[in-house]
């Protein structure tokens, strides 16, 4: 019963974050340059849009659900429920880009099959080893630094900080994860506000450079999968024996391959000037 309601929960998360990452791209993108030299003007000129503004608390509001979530049903079913919100996102952004559309159908037959192989049932796991944890969270932030500065330049605009972005957002759901046990385990609460403050920051530059699934879109996908690995590797979530098992490896797969097509740059797509992709 306490899966079944988390995996609800999950699923009106992923709704309003997915809602609230696209009105805050479409209102961001309409806004001056933001900078991390002026970043108190750069917040003010965030919050003084009304609809960013709901926008930001509809994502704060899917955050709580999702910590929620959490705390009854194991990190890889959460994440799996959530994932579909890219279908969401797909449809508010009424893309028409093939590479995207094609990025997109690979996520959702990945997460069709994810919702399959979740008939062989996952172990609840365990709270989760403090080293495996703090190592995954600070691996996350490294691989996050290089893909929003050089590995950005080998990606559509926008999607290197928004990979960053998801990396971090989903180091902050590992730590939170750990953190929903509580005890000695509260002391990742500051390295996940951390995370996820800097996962804010990175999306909101990536959306003025790039287009919605591009952005919102890559960052979610990553946000949603890579915690599932993390539910194997960190909290001991045990695969489905057989046939599930192996639908499940695939569905991770191809919702992979779906970030992919809608991070990388295009066969007709120019790199952007530096100064265009440098989060200052």
């Amino acid at each position: 019963m306490n899966i079944a309601a988390g995996l609800v929960l999950a699923l009106g998360s992923t709704g309003a974050l997915n809602v609230g990452y696209f009105m805050q791209h479409q209102e961001a993108s309409k806004l001056p340059p933001l900078t991390l030299r002026r970043p108190i003007h750069s917040l003010v000129s965030l919050f003084r849009n009304a609809r960013w503004t709901i926008g930001f608390f509809l994502g704060i509001g899917g955050w709580v659900l999702y910590v929620v979530a959490l705390a009854l049903a194991p990190l890889s079913l959460v994440q799996a429920a959530s994932a579909g919100g890219i279908g969401l996102l797909a449809l508010l952004a009424r893309t028409r880009v093939r590479r995207e559309r094609v990025g997109v159908a690979l996520s959702m037959c990945g997460l069709l099959l994810l919702g399959i192989s979740l008939g062989g049932g996952a172990a609840a796991g365990t709270s989760g080893s403090i080293a495996a944890v703090a190592g995954w969270m600070a691996c996350s932030a490294v691989v996050a630094a290089l893909v929003a500065l050089p590995g950005s330049r080998l990606l559509a605009p926008g999607a290197g900080l928004a990979a960053a972005a998801g990396l971090l957002y989903a180091a902050g759901d590992v730590g939170t994860k750990a953190a929903v046990h509580g005890g000695v385990r509260l002391a990742f609460v500051p390295a996940l506000l951390a995370c996820h403050g800097l996962a804010f920051v990175a999306l909101q530059l990536g959306f003025q450079r790039g287009e919605p699934l591009a952005t919102a879109g890559v960052a979610m996908l990553l946000t949603n999968s890579l915690p599932i690995v993390a539910g194997f590797a960190v909290f001991a979530e045990s695969l489905p024996g057989g046939v599930l098992g192996m639908v499940r490896v695939l569905a991770f797969a191809l919702v992979v391959l779906g970030a992919a097509a809608l991070g990388t740059r295009g066969m007709h797509e120019s790199a952007p000037a530096t100064a265009a992709e440098a989060p200052g």
